[in-house]
């Protein structure tokens, strides 16, 4: 891809954005959050002077992995401050007060003049780029300042523009990175065949990062008064896809309690999931209904930011995205508390999801009765749900340690020192 048509590409995506913002709820806060990015951006840079590390996430999940190197920085290195940058506004809205990072805002949209403000302005002296991601101009304008970039948790294929004809500009971006930290092995020897050396396998930082949240855990009293002494079943960051397959068994059980956190919690999404679960009481609303002395085995969790702390309770995890288009969510949420991971058959853009199920902790279905025969099988056979439990839990705890390997290649490098 030539820089001409690059930079076309960016042209017409933005003016897409700013078209679909008129009626698109989340092309409208991707649109007005970047306005007025530089005025902003200069006042907290004349309120605070220190050396500046910049984390760039594309959203979420990309946070979560960034998120271990970032606290370490602002534990070791309080001499810095640090600017968090999101390109989605599901990333953006959910972490936009962070109190882990000083400044928190969307990455302005990749054309020279931006970057060139962006950088000039914010004057990182370390940036760290997590996953993926790749502008052409801010990493061209950081190499040219000679400022040094690395990427984390970087995971290539075969099938991405880096390794084909035509992709001479996207290979250049790499060699604007100082170092990569990547999660596997395949990923390295696609880059060494363009000439690309500079890399670590260091691991899915993600690991570290569940493993973290599971060692802090703290118990939510009013999940504890819903389940009782119930088997419980977690369903976590469910679409409309997921809950179809689930209604009938949630329904059928109500013995079981099920808790399910669904990806989006906006109010026709509630309703409609009311309307299909028959027994239900939202979070928001179990202490008046234990009041009440209503009875429900369905709790759905209207609120943002709990998901990681209820696979504790679960005997069986359901975790969403493998029915659709979207992308599976965060397994390893649930597998380090030694729960079993049970997702839809669409997964094949995460590797963890495949080894977890080579493991014997983890498991795809493809329709509702497979869904039914895994749920039963499970809470049935109590050696079978055991064996699942730990191949689940010795998972996650075999591939921790790759915060550990970059934070080793920060020190020695001494790129934080001020």
């Amino acid at each position: 891809m030539s820089l001409l048509l690059y930079n076309l590409f960016i042209v017409c995506y933005r003016w897409a954005l700013q078209l679909a913002a008129r009626w698109n709820p989340k092309a409208k806060k991707w649109v007005e959050g970047r306005n007025d990015w530089e005025r902003s951006l200069i006042r907290f840079r004349e309120s605070d002077e220190r050396p500046m590390v910049w984390m760039h996430c594309a959203s979420l999940g990309e946070f979560e992995q960034g998120r271990p190197i970032l606290e370490w920085i602002r534990s070791n290195y309080p001499n810095h401050c640090i600017l968090l940058s999101f390109f989605s506004p599901s990333g953006y809205e959910i972490r936009k007060n962070y109190a882990g990072a000083d400044y928190v805002c969307y990455l302005p949209m990749d054309n020279a003049k931006n970057a060139r403000k962006f950088v000039d302005i914010a004057k990182p002296s370390l940036v760290i780029w997590v996953r993926y991601e790749f502008w052409y101009h801010y990493l061209n304008t950081l190499a040219g300042k000679n400022i040094p970039v690395l990427l984390i948790a970087g995971r290539f294929r075969k099938s991405q523009p880096f390794f084909k004809g035509y992709g001479r500009l996207h290979r250049h971006m790499l060699t604007c990175f100082q170092h990569l930290f990547l999660q596997d092995t395949a990923s390295a020897e696609l880059l060494q065949k363009i000439a690309i050396h500079k890399t670590t396998v260091a691991g899915d930082t993600r690991y570290d990062r569940v493993s973290a949240i599971a060692g802090k855990f703290e118990p939510i009293p009013e999940i504890e008064g819903f389940i009782g002494q119930s088997p419980v079943i977690v369903c976590g960051s469910t679409w409309p896809e997921d809950e179809e397959e689930l209604d009938h068994f949630a329904n059928t059980h109500p013995d079981i309690r099920f808790i399910i956190a669904p990806h989006e919690i906006d109010e026709e999404h509630l309703r409609d999931m009311e309307k299909l679960f028959q027994h239900t009481i939202r979070f928001s609303a179990w202490k008046q209904a234990q009041e009440n002395g209503i009875k429900a085995n369905v709790l759905i969790i209207d609120n943002i930011g709990m998901l990681s702390r209820l696979y504790k309770y679960a005997k069986l995890a359901y975790v969403g995205g493998g029915f659709g288009d979207d992308g599976l969510h965060n397994i390893l949420e649930a597998a380090v508390y030694g729960v079993p991971v049970i997702h839809g058959p669409v997964y094949d853009r995460f590797p963890e999801a495949n080894d977890l199920i080579e493991a014997g902790g983890g498991f795809a279905v493809s329709t509702a009765l497979e869904l039914e025969d895994r749920f039963n099988l499970l809470l049935k056979d109590t050696d079978a749900l055991e064996k699942a439990s730990r191949e689940a839990a010795a998972f996650v705890a075999s591939r921790r340690g790759a915060s550990e390997i970059i934070q080793t290649y920060l020190e020695e490098k001494r790129l934080l020192t001020s």
